[in-house]
């Protein structure tokens, strides 16, 4: 990882009396050093979202949050059915209940964008999901498993530790 600072450069924009109020409000209240540091992030969201709508096989990584509601058991079996056919994308999920009969899950993905849209929509279309939405990035998770000299079709050996080398030698 590099010690050197990002480089910067400078923007100049002229907005409305008002939005740029507005904005001054929006970066006090998130608590942040400056304005730039809200219009970095806002900058990364929306190139994040054209990303997907530009170019639908960019990987991408983000969250997919879901609230729902109804016959807990019949959600979560069909949330669960419509995941298994996204097991490449989905890396992980966290189920909460809340109250008032509704429940929270949030999904780790990653992915093509075409193929997170299409898991957004299968997901919409279950009865009792009430809001769901997608949160993506740019920037990917690390390879989960690095295998070196592998290809597609061979299997997979179990590595020796150091240890097991020794006491076979």
């Amino acid at each position: 990882m590099s010690t050197e600072p990002a480089s910067l450069a400078r923007l100049s924009m002229s907005l409305p009396a008002d939005l740029f109020r507005q904005l001054d409000v929006m970066v006090e209240e998130r608590g942040l050093p400056s304005r730039s540091q809200l219009i970095a992030e806002l900058i990364r969201h929306a190139l994040a979202e054209h990303e997907a709508l530009t170019h639908p096989e960019e990987m991408l990584a983000g969250t997919i949050t879901i609230v729902y509601r109804g016959d807990r058991g019949r959600v979560r079996q069909q949330l669960a059915e419509s995941q298994v056919e996204y097991l490449k994308e989905v890396i992980s999920s966290q189920h909460v209940f809340l109250e008032d009969d509704q429940s929270l899950e949030v999904l780790l993905v990653q992915g093509p964008a075409v193929r997170l849209k299409e898991l957004c929509d299968s997901l919409r279309g279950i009865r009792g999901v009430q809001q769901l939405q997608l949160v993506t990035t740019t920037a990917l998770l690390p390879p989960l498993h690095e295998q070196e000299g592998v290809d597609d079709g061979d299997v997979v050996q179990p590595r020796k530790s150091q240890k097991s080398r020794e006491v076979a030698a």
